[in-house]
């Protein structure tokens, strides 16, 4: 059955069929297909261990599934030489490993790593690519200073532009606004519009469900390793929905600033009211 919301699903370049992914015996996912509209912002919400950040990792080729497969451009993604994959996608995870004594420009260079070859090395246009990155991610100050001794917020927009220095077509983000003040967050999310703007498709794992409905041109809404909605926000985000999935009533409202939906939670009596039926119900 077709997630509410969706529409009719057409070719993709990046996609995933009857996929479960499993960490050793605990599976995740089972048997899940969706579809990254090409060109979309595309934000995938959901409760906690809901399989969010598992499917992205798949889509972005850093977990291989039990069974099914990931296809980009109508192709198995593990059939394609890591390199192919790394000039079409570029991947934020949700927490990256600092390599010990670097400083920032010199990991950000290492969003170039695919655009190297035998017979050429660093060039101009690699120069130019982690300097817009950079630029892009207001990390240009601390090009000099060592990334470990970054704040979280700083960490966080410098992986950020590492990922943008690789100028794939397919930008994937797993919690991008992690550590970021709430001015940062917005500068963050209004970068990955721009990209998008500007013909990236975007896909992001969000928390915040007022940020993904604010910035998404398409939202994912996964409860327990599937799929329940698929579509534009203003088609899919409904009170009903949001208690679905989160167990918290809610209204939602048109935002006054942007006109789109905005999740106000009911005041705290309802939400207990509705968790204690839940847990009544599941007894």
């Amino acid at each position: 059955m077709s997630p509410e919301g969706s529409t009719a699903m057409t070719e993709a370049r990046l996609r995933a069929d009857a996929l479960t992914l499993a960490y050793d015996k605990r599976v995740i996912v089972e048997d899940l297909d969706v579809k990254i509209t090409d060109g979309s912002f595309t934000v995938i919400v959901g409760p906690n261990a809901c399989g969010k950040s598992t499917l992205l990792k798949s889509l972005a080729r850093v977990l291989k599934p039990r069974s099914g497969a990931v296809c980009l451009d109508g192709q198995a993604i593990a059939s394609y030489p890591s390199k192919q994959v790394a000039k079409q996608l570029g991947m934020l995870p949700q927490s990256p490993v600092v390599p010990g004594g670097i400083v920032v420009e010199e990991l950000v260079a290492r969003g170039r790593y695919a655009h190297q070859k035998l017979l050429r090395q660093w060039s101009p246009a690699d120069e130019a690519a982690v300097a817009d990155a950079m630029r892009q991610t207001e990390v240009t100050d601390l090009a000099d200073r060592f990334v470990d001794e970054l704040s979280g917020g700083q960490r966080q927009r410098v992986w950020l532009a590492m990922a943008l220095a690789q100028q794939t077509p397919i930008l994937l983000l797993d919690e991008p606004t992690t550590f970021l003040d709430l001015s940062h967050q917005f500068e963050v999310l209004d970068l990955c519009a721009e990209l998008h703007e500007q013909g990236r498709t975007v896909v992001a794992v969000l928390h915040d469900l007022n940020h993904a409905c604010r910035y998404a041109t398409e939202l994912i809404v996964m409860k327990d390793g599937q799929v329940l909605a698929q579509g534009a926000p203003a088609e899919v985000m409904t009170a009903e929905l949001v208690e679905r999935v989160f167990t918290m009533p809610c209204r939602v409202m048109n935002d006054p600033e942007t006109g789109t939906p905005m999740i106000i939670p009911a005041n705290r009596q309802r939400r207990r009211s509705a968790r204690t039926e839940l847990d009544l119900a599941t007894a």
